[in-house]
């Protein structure tokens, strides 16, 4: 073979092995993109069949808990589905007509277990909900529950000074009840509704209300486990100062308790954080997202199995879309892609019906309908919507 054949066949590999790459970039591109039209089908599927559950009155599952609608509400108004004005207008009125003298968006219980209550929970969803729907027309709504949920905050020396629970007020509060005890989970609702409510208050006449920021992070800092030689749970957040549904691990060695944090709480103290606007160069949340990398999972709620899982997949995709993280960095080097697992394990799991559930019905996950609003949630985060 002479110089000039040698030349023609490196050339001719040099063009194959060139082809072979670019195909190989598109098909990949093209896989990226599968998830993503995967992604928002099945969004529109789980929307689709929400569709078909709204009651005439605008309703959706429990209608002792308006939260529920509202997070419907919440869905439908981010979305682009075709039907949305007709189908919020309906779930707005009903979430509205929950307005109470003192201010709160709920029912008060009228019995036992199930018949209303969670009044700081229910609130804090069901203004974010409106003020997203329609603010200029529910502002008058959604300025006195902002005073309901600022009078909700517990004050004193307790650990759950500068928290909040599902529901009552403090002790001496204009209002119902006594203090209930704090925990991350409502602290980061109630946070959330303030801080996203808060250009209304340009329009209150007197002084402006807001909760105690400085209050509630410290309480968020409670439950964050911070000692940077216990790389199992540094940056992990726990539920409660006494650690319920996380609990402790006891250092054999040392003999110290040590605060054991799981997925949703994590992504519950991130977005605290956000809320409160802690820099996200600070190393709280940098914490929280190492945390996040060393336990990442979309097949359980981290430290929890299935126990809460779609409250932990919408919780996480929350707590990533505001923070601005759209990868989280592995130690070992390489990115987490959240939004790609998160949709592909959604749209994987997602039911015939275009409804999704869990079986296990701790915190209320038997319901369809609250486990499909979490679901097109979480999907209309990782889209940006």
């Amino acid at each position: 073979m002479d110089i000039k054949q040698k030349y023609v066949m490196r050339m001719n590999i040099a063009f194959i092995t060139a082809t072979c790459l670019l195909l190989n970039v598109c098909v990949c591109a093209g896989a990226d993109n599968d998830y993503v039209t995967r992604g928002k089908m099945s969004m529109q599927r789980g929307l689709d069949w929400l569709k078909g559950l709204q009651r005439e009155d605008g309703s959706w599952s429990n209608i002792n808990y308006p939260a529920m609608t509202a997070l419907g509400l919440w869905a439908f108004t981010r979305s682009n589905d075709p039907d949305k004005d007709k189908i919020c207008a309906k779930a707005a009125r009903f979430v509205a007509g929950f307005a109470q003298a003192d201010g709160g968006i709920y029912k008060p219980a009228t019995s036992g277990r199930g018949s209303g209550g969670l009044s700081t929970y229910n609130t804090a969803i069901c203004m974010i909900a409106l003020h997203t729907y329609d603010k200029a027309k529910y502002a008058p709504i959604i300025l006195k529950a902002r005073e309901f949920i600022a009078h909700s905050q517990l004050v004193g020396d307790s650990p759950d000074s500068g928290g909040f629970g599902y529901d009552a007020k403090p002790v001496g509060s204009p209002g119902r009840g006594s203090p209930a005890r704090a925990d991350l989970s409502n602290t980061g609702w109630a946070l959330q509704s303030m801080r996203v409510t808060q250009d209304l208050e340009d329009r209150r006449q007197g002084e402006r209300v807001d909760v105690n920021w400085e209050a509630a992070l410290a309480f968020a800092e409670r439950m964050q486990n911070q000692e940077e030689n216990d790389p199992v749970n540094y940056g992990g957040f726990g539920y409660t100062p006494g650690a319920e549904r996380g609990g402790t691990d006891l250092d054999k060695k040392s003999g110290a308790v040590k605060l054991r944090g799981f997925g949703s709480m994590t992504y519950a103290g991130l977005e605290a954080m956000i809320y409160a606007r802690v820099d996200r160069k600070d190393p709280r949340v940098r914490s929280a997202l190492l945390w996040a990398s060393r336990h990442w999972s979309v097949d359980e709620n981290p430290g929890m199995g299935d126990s809460g899982l779609f409250y932990y997949y919408n919780i996480m995709g929350k707590a990533l879309h505001v923070s601005g993280t759209d990868m989280i960095k592995r130690e070992s080097g390489g990115v987490i892609n959240w939004k790609k697992d998160i949709v592909e394990k959604l749209a994987a799991i997602q039911m015939p019906d275009g409804s999704w559930i869990n079986k296990n019905n701790q915190f209320w996950e038997g319901d369809s309908v609250l486990v499909t609003t979490y679901s097109v949630l979480t999907l209309e985060y990782a889209f940006g919507m």
